[in-house]
C-alpha cells in the first residue's frame, strides 16, 4: 500500500496573500526558493493535523511503513510529528515544484517581469516552466520526477510506504498512479486543491496502483 500525505498547513499556506506573496517580493529568486524550502514551517493548525495524521497513520499503515519525505522544512516537520521516532528517508523526487526566479512572486510581478511565459502561465499551466535557474514544469520536470519515484517503491521491501510531499507533486504522481493526463488533474485542482494531511491511498496489484480512498483532517 502506498500513503501519500501533503504536507500540514505551513505558514505560507495560511499568509500566502499577506506575508509571502506580498507586493513587491523583497527576495531574489534563489533567496525566495531557499526560503521556502528551508525556513517555512506549521502554522498551530498544521501542528492540530500532525496528530490527526499520527493516530490516522497509526490505524492504515500499522507499526512499521517505510517513510519517504522531500528535502522541504514543512514535510520533515510533517513527518517527524506525524510518525515520531521512525526513521524516514529524505528525496528530492518528492520536491514541491521548483518556481526558479519566480518563487514567491505575484502573479503581476510575475507577468510584468517575464512576460514571454504570461500565455502558458495563464491557460497551460501544466507547461509553463519557470524562469531562471532550476524551474521546473509540471509536465515535464516534476512528472518525471514522480515517475522515477514510482518506479523505486517496487524495491521497497516494506508492506507499506508513506510519501510526505506537496500538491504539485500530488499532482504528478497522481497522473503516474492513476494513469490520467497531467492537465485533467490540474483542471480539478483549479476547483479543489489537495487538502493540507490529507492522505491519498493506493493499492498495488499486479504491478499497477489503484487509487482506493483519501482521508482527510476536520481541523
Amino acid at each position: 500500500m502506498l500513503f501519500i500525505v501533503r504536507h500540514a498547513e505551513s505558514i505560507e499556506n495560511a499568509t500566502k496573500y499577506t506575508g509571502f506573496y506580498d507586493n513587491p517580493r523583497p527576495w531574489t529568486g534563489p533567496a525566495a526558493h531557499a526560503l521556502s524550502r528551508d525556513i517555512v514551517g506549521l502554522t498551530p493548525r498544521g501542528f492540530l493535523q500532525c496528530l490527526w495524521l499520527r493516530q490516522t497513520l497509526r490505524d492504515l499503515t500499522g507499526p512499521d511503513p517505510a517513510i519517504r519525505t522531500s528535502q522541504y522544512r514543512r514535510t520533515l516537520d510533517t513527518a517527524a510529528l506525524a510518525l515520531p521516532g521512525r526513521p524516514y528517508e529524505v528525496t528530492a523526487l518528492l520536491n514541491e515544484q521548483h518556481y526558479g526566479a519566480a518563487t514567491y512572486m505575484t502573479k503581476d510581478e510575475l507577468f510584468a517581469t517575464y512576460p514571454e511565459g504570461a500565455e502558458d502561465r495563464q491557460t497551460r499551466k501544466h507547461l509553463w516552466t519557470p524562469p531562471g535557474t532550476g524551474g521546473e514544469s509540471l509536465a515535464c520536470g516534476v512528472l518525471r520526477r514522480a515517475t522515477a519515484f514510482v518506479d523505486r517503491l517496487h524495491t521497497v521491501p516494506a508492506a507499506h510506504v508513506v510519501a510526505f510531499t506537496h500538491h504539485t507533486a500530488i499532482l504528478a504522481l497522481r497522473a503516474v498512479l492513476e494513469r490520467r493526463p497531467v492537465i485533467e488533474l490540474v483542471d480539478e485542482a483549479r476547483v479543489r486543491k489537495t487538502p493540507n494531511a490529507a492522505v491519498l491511498i493506493y493499492e498495488q496489484c499486479g504491478g499497477l496502483f489503484h487509487a482506493c480512498g483519501t482521508t482527510e483532517p476536520d481541523c
